[in-house]
């Protein structure tokens, strides 16, 4: 008979976007190595975007929790001047040609009175709510994931009121993550947010982190019995799919958020550049972005005179997403910008590596995704600056001079990720 774990997290379908499949994927998996999961969510969540396809990934049978949340996001949109059904871009990362004062006040209020984050009034219901339905329904362990880092602070204390095992999952650091120091924090503030993570962490029977890099981050703040479990790539959302490329075209793409933060403008001179010098390679060139883009990455491909090649397809479902990413000839990997970059591993990497199409990585030397990436022999990693040797190399692509050939990637597959947790959950539920 399996063992229950209670899974809380905030994105769960319909929601879109990558943030919904670790805990969708966990659930998905963790029946066949004996954990039946049970997830509690928000009944009404403000989700930015939504994808209906995401519920043919939920186990048959499972139970689900739902509980109202209030969150403050039509507040936001109404005040901001925004239409109600427009879906919600991330201000930290994404902006128009300059931010208002309405949006600057929208942010400083959300850093400093929605602690953890603008989910936080789920919190207390919440908490109140599993820890009544636990002591008639009672489960082995906890898994929380976050940010949000709502989730984070329910589990904490739902752990510390009934004693059960939890482990504490992390996509993203919660004080260590990049847009954390873009928070413009009151002292009180700040040290809200350090006394609930230093909680979690001494609470958390295990800790799992989304890269090496971060686990020692983690554990340079007090983590213990810290491992990394990555995002991974689920093998079902390839079955069927099949490339169709166009020979016609040189395809680079890039699926997902695209900051002010991972402006490659060095990258975009040298197609440029690589335009003026070869009329075969401007006549093929199509630059395919999808979802949110910053304001500035818009200007860079105007001024570098890129906008006749650059296709702008807004938000895609994931199905198209990934058949974006099989249908390209190089796969753009933007790192933002920031002190823990290192440790950045986008989920989206673990999909371009399972599309065995060449990878072209924007970020420092010595970084994670540097690692994965040419360890596995799926593409190369250059600093943002190096314009000459990504011209070169994108050129090589181009005239098929260099080809990469993924070895063997089945240790990202998101099953042996969830292989890894079941591991962790028996060791913490014994």
């Amino acid at each position: 008979m399996n063992k229950k774990v209670l899974i809380i997290t905030y994105y769960w379908p319909p929601s879109g976007g990558i943030g919904v499949h670790r805990c969708l994927k966990f659930a998905k998996y963790l029946r066949q190595f004996g954990w039946e999961p049970v997830i509690y969510t928000a009944a009404n969540a403000h989700y930015p975007y939504l994808d209906e396809s995401n519920f043919k990934h939920i186990p048959e049978g499972i139970t689900v929790l739902k509980k109202n949340i209030i969150e403050p996001f039509s507040f936001y949109k109404r005040f901001t001047g925004k239409q109600i059904n427009e879906p919600m871009s991330n201000p930290l990362h994404i902006r128009g040609k300059k931010q208002n004062w309405k949006e600057k006040l929208s942010i400083w209020l959300r850093g400093n009175f929605f602690i953890p984050d603008a989910r936080s009034l789920w919190i207390r219901p919440s908490v109140s709510y599993l820890t009544e339905y636990l002591s008639k329904n009672p489960v082995d362990a906890i898994i929380s994931d976050g940010p949000p880092h709502t989730n984070t602070t329910i589990a904490c204390r739902v752990s510390q009121k009934t004693g059960i095992p939890w482990l504490a999952d992390f996509q993203d650091p919660w004080t260590q993550v990049d847009y954390y120091k873009l928070f413009p924090f009151t002292r009180r503030a700040d040290n809200k947010h350090k006394r609930l993570e230093q909680d979690a962490l001494k609470t958390a029977k295990k800790t799992t982190i989304a890269s090496p890099t971060w686990k020692k981050d983690l554990e340079n703040i007090g983590g213990h019995n810290v491992d990394v479990i990555y995002w991974g790539y689920d093998e079902d959302d390839f079955e069927g799919a099949k490339s169709n490329k166009n020979p016609d075209e040189f395809v680079i793409s890039h699926a997902g958020l695209f900051g002010f933060d991972r402006l490659p403008d060095q990258f975009f001179k040298a197609l440029s550049e690589l335009k003026a010098e070869y009329p075969e390679f401007s006549k093929k060139l199509r630059i395919k972005l999808a979802g949110m883009i910053d304001f500035s990455v818009l200007e860079s491909l105007k001024q570098n005179g890129l906008n006749e090649n650059f296709q702008n397809l807004g938000n895609l479902k994931r199905e198209e997403a990934l058949q974006l990413t099989l249908d390209s000839d190089l796969l753009l990997l933007p790192l933002n910008k920031a002190d823990n970059i290192m440790g950045r591993v986008p989920g989206k990497l673990f999909e371009q590596l399972r599309s065995n199409n060449p990878i072209l990585v924007l970020g420092p030397h010595g970084s994670d995704v540097q690692h994965i990436v040419e360890s596995s022999g799926c593409g190369k990693s250059f600093n943002y600056d190096e314009k000459e040797a990504l011209k070169s190399f994108t050129n090589s692509v181009f005239e098929k001079e260099i080809t990469f050939s993924a070895g063997d990637i089945t240790e990202y597959s998101v099953k042996n990720q969830v292989k890894k947790l079941s591991v962790y959950l028996n060791s913490i539920s014994q």
